[in-house]
């Protein structure tokens, strides 16, 4: 199972990025994702997910009407759009699969780096 998360680059403050992650080996359908991000000497943190359908998502307060999460189940993909971007959201991005009822997320994609210039 991979999870290939991309899009990420350079941006000034202000402009906008929309992150992509694509899922292979398996559906991920009928599962909730998540993402993301670590910044620089910092703990990982998590900016949202999205439940198996779309039909419900949540974010933490930091990225909260900023940031909006979407998916596409024939594709295989969940998206991250990011607008209004601040410098403290500089991170590496990552996003999540599967969540346990534990909490736990059992498949991780590898990051991509957000950049965000003042």
């Amino acid at each position: 199972v991979l999870l290939q998360a991309s899009g990420g680059g350079l941006v000034q403050a202000g402009g906008s990025l929309r992150l992509s992650c694509a899922a292979s080996g398996r559906t991920f359908s009928s599962n909730a994702m998540g993402w993301f991000r670590q910044a620089p000497g910092k703990e990982r943190e998590f900016i949202g997910r999205i439940n198996w359908n779309g039909g419900s998502t949540v974010y933490p307060d930091s990225v909260k009407g900023r940031f909006t999460i979407s998916r596409e189940n024939a594709k295989n993909t969940v998206y991250l759009q990011m607008n209004s971007l601040k410098p403290e959201d500089t991170a590496v991005y990552y996003c999540a699969a599967d969540l346990a009822v534990n909490g736990d997320w059992r498949y991780w994609g590898r990051g991509t780096l957000v950049t965000v210039s003042s």
